[in-house]
C-alpha cells in the first residue's frame, strides 16, 4: 500500500490505475481520481470533511492544495482542467477545460465554467461564477475579458503536454498507482462523507454543470 494514500475515518481514495501521483503527493480520504490525470510534486488533496472528484486528464501542478468545506462545498473538478504550481483550490467547482494559474486560489462556492482562465496569483472569493470562456485576474479577482487565441491555445494544449510528461515519470517507475487497491471494505462510492450531513456526492456531471449554490 502506497504510503502517500491515506484513509480518513475508514474511507480510502478511489485512483484509477492510469493516474501519475508523484511520490511526495499525498492523497487523503474521499477522493476519486479519473484516468490521465496527473498529480505532481508536493501537492496535497486532502478529503477529509467533505468529498472531492477529480476528472480525466486532469493536470494538478506542484504544490497545490485541493481541500473542501465540511458545513456545504466538496471540490469538483471536470475534464482536461489545468491547476498551475502553488494553486489553492478550495471547496469550489472547475468545470471542463477551466485553466487556474499558478498562486491562484479559488474559494468556497465559487464555479470556474468551461473554458474559462483565471490569471497567476488571482483570488476568486466565495461564490464567484467565472463564466465560460471569461480571464478573470487579480486580488479580488475581476472579469478582464474574453479569453483570446493565446489563452485558448493554453487551455487545449497544457493537459496533453503534462500527460506525456507524466508517462516518461511513469515508464522510468515514477508515481505509478497501478498497484494500489483500497481495502475490500471501503465505505462505499457515493456515501456521506464524514460531516457532510447525510449528503449523498454529487456526480460527475455536477463537476461539469457547477456546483448548487
Amino acid at each position: 500500500m502506497a504510503d502517500n494514500i491515506l484513509p480518513y475515518k475508514g474511507i480510502w481514495p478511489t485512483i484509477d490505475a492510469g493516474v501519475f501521483l508523484a511520490p511526495t503527493a499525498t492523497v487523503i480520504g474521499d477522493v476519486e481520481i479519473g484516468p490521465e490525470t496527473n498529480i505532481w510534486f508536493a501537492c496535497v488533496v486532502r478529503g477529509d470533511m467533505n468529498v472531492i472528484r477529480i476528472g480525466r486528464r486532469v493536470n494538478v501542478q506542484d504544490a497545490t492544495v485541493i481541500h473542501v468545506d465540511s458545513r456545504k462545498y466538496g471540490t469538483f473538478i471536470g475534464d482536461d482542467v489545468t491547476i498551475g504550481h502553488s494553486a489553492i483550490i478550495h471547496a469550489c467547482t472547475l468545470q471542463d477545460r477551466s485553466f487556474i494559474g499558478m498562486q491562484a486560489c479559488i474559494m468556497d462556492g465559487a464555479v470556474v465554467e468551461s473554458g474559462a482562465m483565471v490569471a497567476a496569483g488571482g483570488l476568486i472569493t466565495p461564490g464567484k461564477v467565472v463564466k465560460a470562456g471569461q480571464l478573470w485576474a487579480g486580488k479580488p479577482a475581476r472579469f478582464v475579458r474574453d479569453c483570446g487565441d493565446q489563452e485558448r491555445d493554453m487551455i487545449a494544449h497544457v493537459p496533453p503536454e503534462y500527460w506525456a510528461m507524466a508517462q516518461r515519470y511513469l515508464e522510468a517507475g515514477i508515481g505509478r498507482v497501478d498497484g494500489y487497491r483500497p481495502p475490500a471494505d471501503r465505505v462505499a462510492i457515493g456515501a456521506a462523507a464524514p460531516g457532510a450531513k447525510g449528503a449523498a456526492a454529487p456526480g460527475a456531471r455536477e463537476a461539469k454543470t457547477g456546483a448548487k449554490r
